[in-house]
């Protein structure tokens, strides 16, 4: 009685990790979207949008198989249990590599910030660099790589000039001229702004990773152990 009273509970275990599972695809959707609209903030960092998409595909995966532990656990279906435990390893391995590519990307950041604003500021006639780097004056509030000093030499504005985006009270041509008035336009630059957000992101995407791999690997370790209960016979209900 002792091992099906403990084979009934881990089966109840199970049943109820399955809804932690839910919550942590749900987790992983939200995650993997503020990552997707972080990284998209600018157009250089486009490239390095595959490991938020993986996070958002294995929460949908997680999601939906959540389902599929329940029913098996439930019924007990050797089968199910263990199709479960092996989707659930494979996307913890899955979890693993994007977290190694955030890793990477977090400690190339600083170098790729760095070369991606003076490819937009020197390349500010052109309409992508323009959108990107006026969409990140605007809403972070900025100008500039460093500081708003680094429009001054710009061939693609006038003298003493910075794109309006740079603007406290923006309006057309009020940055026209108003390099030196800094009680009128922002004087940080974006560079660390965007850079401090950034990794911000990537730190909170790596401790929810790590939670959700906690519970996961749990509810692989229940799924073996049920599997090997209802293989050996045993009455769980």
């Amino acid at each position: 009685m002792a091992v099906e009273g403990g084979a009934k509970c881990i089966k109840y275990l199970l049943f109820f990790f399955n809804f932690i599972f839910w919550l942590c695809g749900l987790a992983l959707i939200v995650v993997g979207v503020m990552a997707k609209v972080s990284i998209n903030t600018t157009a250089f960092l486009q490239g390095y949008s595959g490991s938020p998409l993986v996070i958002i595909i294995v929460g949908v995966i997680i999601f939906f198989i959540a389902f599929f532990g329940c029913c098996g656990a439930w019924k007990e279906n050797q089968c199910m249990v263990t199709m479960f435990a092996v989707i659930l390893s494979l996307i913890v391995i899955v979890e693993i590599g994007a977290a190694i590519a955030g890793y990477v990307l977090r400690g190339n950041l600083t170098e790729l910030l760095n070369k991606g604003f003076d490819s937009m500021i020197a390349g500010y006639n052109e309409t992508e660099n323009r959108e990107a780097m006026d969409g990140i004056q605007r809403d972070l509030k900025c100008c500039g790589r460093n500081s708003s000093s680094d429009w001054m030499n710009s061939k693609f504005l006038a003298a003493n000039s910075v794109p309006d985006s740079c603007c406290k009270n923006i309006t057309r041509d009020c940055g026209k001229g108003a390099l030196q008035q800094t009680t009128k336009i922002y004087t940080d630059g974006c560079q660390p702004i965007l850079d401090k957000l950034l990794k911000q992101n990537i730190l909170w995407i790596a401790v929810a990773a790590l939670v959700i791999a906690f519970v996961q690997i749990s509810g692989i370790v229940l799924s073996c152990i049920l599997m090997r209960a209802i293989r050996s016979g045993y009455e769980v209900m």
